[in-house]
């Protein structure tokens, strides 16, 4: 039964058409929306979908990169219990075939550049879900779909603790991993995060990112609960967010590292052109310092960080303590806790390296039908991460790596990013990262992978005595530097450091 106090977020959009049915919610390219006008879309696409026998409980997948239609479908089945799934436009035949056969979905909302992909799966050719195109014409068409449908809310009965969206985290190994989250769960994110970012109606939150990855939720859902406004971009584009930072007056922006190191760079970057921002946010990988010294000498007082996992926990180093905390991703927010983990199953002293080991309100329930994974995840309640670092006397983690990604030479730990922040020193580097690759005499031995600024001309030798030259011990030394000229990335930006690894263990037992 629910209950008046119930955290849910079925009915956010509809408080704010309510309320403040005036004010702007959303600016896409050329359309403009009022919390009226998103409401009224968004309640024709719930009645909709439970009109074509899709309800409480059921899975919508979207294919589909960043558009009005996909935010509707975000919200519409937050009004009507029915489960999101967003997946990536990017992914593979066979991974997209892997991750549908897993969600087993009802509805699928794709576009024409994904419909042929779309129809190369056995899920859709056996007709077992309904496929709305949001750009098709015809039969299939989304404006057809929604044609004639009310305005007003869909009769629902959305529960806290009925699943919201499954989030997968890959689509290439053929072991689907769907990250449960709940109604309550997402509530979470607007309260923690509309305080974390101090975000108010009157902010203008800028994603230019995907918003199939997790991580776009983390301002998505405070700014909606807010009241506040939204600013999507079809795709990132530094050029592009600046002037649009510029001409919107945008208060909030998160963007991954790369994305960061991108607006630096552009040839239109000017800081008087971001000074309405009040909050630069960057997760997903850690920000190389010498990244974060030229943001607070240019913008001072603005940045963020945040650590977390999908599975639900996080840390957040605030912007008071940007300086004070340099190097660190701060400490956990009210009501969650951490530990960090020694190999014997201990707890860490302080700056002992181990596992993060954390837990809080927005944790995962759970793997979507995969019990085996959540039991290795979940453990008496705690989420352990995977993730190795450590804190310091006042609490604040530091992040040391992955624990598949660090490097055994000759039985000695080597944590790549130790080595990929020497790297990043030098002027001419934009972008370095560092794995390992096999090695006769210590197993494995550290190598780097390097873009250079544009107008740079650099030499790997010459890089490669550089960095061995600084680094600070003899067992981080790179035995080689490859200059690229791009990173393989997922929609999110992030740098697949498998793809770079992979080639090097091709033949070898070593899991890659």
């Amino acid at each position: 039964m629910k209950e008046d106090w119930d955290m849910d977020i079925a009915g956010l959009l509809s408080q704010h058409a309510k309320y403040t049915p005036g004010n702007l919610a959303l600016v896409f390219e050329h359309q403009r929306l009022t919390y009226a006008e998103l409401e009224a879309r968004v309640n024709r696409l719930a009645h909709a979908m439970l009109d074509a026998g899709i309800g409480k409980g059921d899975r919508a997948v979207t294919v589909l990169p960043n558009c009005m239609e996909l935010l509707e479908v975000y919200w519409a089945c937050a009004k009507t219990g029915i489960v999101v799934v967003p997946l990536s436009p990017l992914l593979l035949a066979t991974g997209l075939a892997s991750l549908l056969g897993d969600a087993e979905p009802r509805i699928v909302f794709a576009c024409k550049a994904t419909l042929p992909l779309l129809h190369a799966t056995a899920t859709l050719t056996s007709g077992s879900a309904l496929c709305v195109l949001t750009d098709g014409a015809a039969e299939d068409g989304y404006a057809e779909f929604v044609e004639g449908k009310s305005p007003s809310s869909p009769p629902a009965d959305v529960l806290p603790d009925d699943v919201y969206n499954i989030m997968y985290t890959s689509g290439t190994t053929g072991m689907p991993k769907g990250i449960i989250h709940t109604q309550r769960i997402r509530a979470h994110y607007c309260t923690l995060f509309a305080n974390a970012w101090r975000l108010k109606p009157e902010s203008v939150v800028l994603h230019t990112g995907a918003i199939i990855f997790n991580g776009a939720f983390v301002t998505l859902m405070p700014c909606l609960m807010q009241g506040a406004t939204y600013v999507l971009h079809r795709q990132f584009d530094p050029v592009a967010l600046i002037e649009t930072v510029a001409r919107e007056r945008v208060t909030h922006t998160m963007l991954v590292p790369s994305q960061i190191i991108a607006v630096l760079n552009a040839p239109n970057f000017d800081a008087a052109k971001l000074a309405s921002l009040e909050v630069l946010l960057s997760l997903g990988a850690p920000l190389p310092v010498v990244y974060k010294d030229v943001l607070e000498n240019c913008l001072p007082g603005r940045f963020h960080e945040l650590y977390g996992l999908t599975e639900g926990f996080v840390t957040i180093l605030d912007r008071r303590d940007a300086i004070r905390k340099r190097g660190s991703v701060g400490v956990p927010p009210p009501f969650f806790e951490m530990r960090i983990m020694a190999e014997n199953g201990s707890e860490a002293a302080t700056g002992e390296v181990g596992e993060i080991v954390g837990r809080g309100p927005i944790l995962m329930p759970g793997y979507y039908r995969r019990p085996d994974l959540t039991s290795e995840a979940l453990q008496d309640g705690w989420l352990y991460t995977g993730d190795l670092g450590h804190v310091d006397a006042e609490g604040y983690l530091y992040l040391v790596d992955r624990k598949k990604d660090m490097i055994d030479s000759g039985g000695v730990k080597v944590y790549p990013r130790d080595v990929e922040e020497v790297i990043s020193a030098h002027p001419a580097v934009l972008e370095a990262v560092v794995f390992g690759i096999p090695d006769t005499k210590w197993g494995e031995t550290p190598v780097a992978a390097v873009m250079l600024k544009t107008s740079a001309a650099l030499d790997p030798e010459t890089l490669k005595a550089w960095i061995n030259e600084r680094v600070g011990a003899r067992y981080q030394k790179v035995s080689r530097v490859m200059i690229v000229d791009a990173f393989p990335r997922n929609a999110a930006g992030k740098i697949l450091k498998r793809e770079l690894r992979a080639p090097f263990w091709e033949g070898h037992a070593a899991n890659v």
